[in-house]
């Protein structure tokens, strides 16, 4: 299940950028998305992991030049940073070469593949500034999947294989085996030498607290190290494109905002996977099911909104809050969302004392029913498919 607007994406990326970097978790559909894009145009597939395709790129330009009519896509890019020094000479050997035969072409040349953005963003922005976009495929969300099969993404996820598999059961294993293997191979690979057992105490603390506060001194504390490593090890679930931190709002209001951001798990599969959820009812009987639904809404939502826009969560130091700030580009207020998992969406009064100190461009409260009606404040209660959709389209 790839996303269709993100399948349009890449396309214009192609067609305007030298080099166009995908970035998303494993098993989130990447490579299959890059295959459906060589399908339409002449293409080579290099997998970084398999020692044959590495072997050919022993001396990358010899070899790539060979083929500069065709897309590269190199998938797992981050098995081999050296090669961004050789496609920045590649890519601009070929602009100049197509400004001296008087074409404007050029671009389409490198799609890379990555599931860590640690080391490629890293190495990217210093070799090929200028030269390449970024996109993220994240899991399928709200916004893809529809009404019909919400609660069944809300209780698996949104990672493909564990999306549509056959059973609940069988969709546990496939998120545990998943998890078992960043733990106990992709993270090793990638150099940091981390207790598997302490990152997973870890991810599962996060779980338990999803849509929290970090407290990385308490979190410290329970783990038994110091916070220095704690910060490490939640930069590292960042990069890996697992976790979310949510910073606070920082626009000009005149009260004592919180400054700690929220920390999500972003994959509601990944977090009941984590707490031995194995079915909707469990899921419902467990005190993580409101921040769980809250991080699957929050990763909607995003996922739905125009590439460019900032997200953010207001707080006050007196508890008065929005769940979520949308920053669309070329809009000068945010929209104000709140989220509720119910079908009757009763708003605090916080929340419209926080949205007379924001003045927000729009109101919305997320529930669990499928109507959308007016509630006061010119807030409009609307489904989270549908919001969706609206931030997709407008």
């Amino acid at each position: 299940m790839i996303p269709r607007r993100l399948h349009s994406a890449l396309t214009a990326a192609l067609d305007e950028a030298p080099a166009v970097a995908l970035l998303g978790p494993r098993q989130a559909g990447k490579t299959t998305l890059a295959l459906e894009i060589a399908e339409s145009r002449p293409a080579v597939y290099l997998d970084l992991e398999s020692e044959a395709d590495r072997a050919k790129l022993a001396e990358p330009e010899l070899y790539l030049s060979q083929h500069a009519d065709k897309l590269v896509i190199l998938d797992e890019i981050q098995r081999a940073p050296r090669l961004f020094q050789s496609l920045r000479g590649l890519i601009d050997a070929g602009r100049r070469r197509s400004r001296s035969q008087g074409q404007k072409k050029g671009n389409g040349r490198f799609l890379v593949l990555g599931s860590a953005s640690i080391d490629l963003l890293k190495q990217s922005s210093e070799t090929l500034a200028g030269r390449i976009r970024f996109l993220e495929l994240s899991p399928v969300d709200a916004g893809e999947v529809g009404r019909g099969r919400l609660d069944v993404l809300w209780l698996r996820g949104g990672f493909p294989e564990s999306l549509l598999a056959d059973t609940d059961s069988a969709s546990l294993r496939w998120r545990r085996d998943f998890i078992r293997t960043y733990l106990e191979r992709d993270i090793p690979q990638l150099g940091p030498r981390i207790p598997a057992e302490t990152l997973r105490r870890l991810w599962t603390m996060l779980s338990h607290q999803q849509g929290a506060l970090l407290n990385a001194a308490s979190l410290a504390r329970a783990l038994a190290v110091d916070g220095k490593t704690v910060a490490a090890y939640l930069d590292l679930l960042v990069d890996l494109l697992l976790v979310r931190r949510l910073g606070p709002w920082h626009g000009n209001v005149k009260k004592r905002l919180v400054k700690s951001p929220k920390v999500y798990v972003r994959d509601s599969g990944l977090v009941h996977a984590l707490l031995g959820i194995g079915d909707h009812e469990a899921l419902l009987a467990h005190p993580v099911a409101g921040g769980s639904w809250e991080g699957l809404a929050i990763e909607s939502l995003i996922g739905a909104a125009p590439p460019g826009t900032e997200a953010y969560f207001f707080r006050t130091a007196t508890g008065t809050e929005i769940d979520l700030l949308l920053q669309r580009p070329g809009e000068r207020k945010p929209w104000a969302i709140e989220i509720k998992r119910g079908i009757a969406p009763n708003l605090e009064r916080g929340y419209h004392v926080a949205c007379d100190a924001v003045k927000p461009l729009q109101r919305r409260v997320v529930y669990g029913g499928t109507e959308r009606f007016p509630l006061a404040g010119n807030v409009e209660a609307v489904s989270l498919p549908d919001l969706c959709e609206e931030l997709a389209a407008s």
